[in-house]
């Protein structure tokens, strides 16, 4: 199991109940990661609507978790 850090913005911190979690994961990818957490908080937006970010840096969905590591989910952005 690897331990991260996650942040939750917008429409994905609403679904979550919380604007921050560390969780143990089983998870090898941030899209695995992102699809356990789907299940777990009823994320409605697919993977192909977001952005993620991994330790302040915009990642690829295949980039494999690593212990510690700090993962953002950014939803799109409304505008006015």
């Amino acid at each position: 199991m690897t331990r991260v850090n996650l942040q939750y913005y917008a429409q994905l911190r609403e679904q979550a109940g919380a604007s921050a979690e560390q969780v143990s994961t089983a998870a090898v990818t941030l899209r695995d990661l992102y699809e356990e957490l789907r299940a777990r908080h009823g994320f409605s937006l697919p993977v192909d609507a977001l952005k993620v970010a991994v330790n302040t840096q915009f990642s690829d969905w295949s980039r494999a978790l690593a212990e510690g590591d700090t993962v953002v989910f950014i939803p799109p952005v409304a505008g006015g």
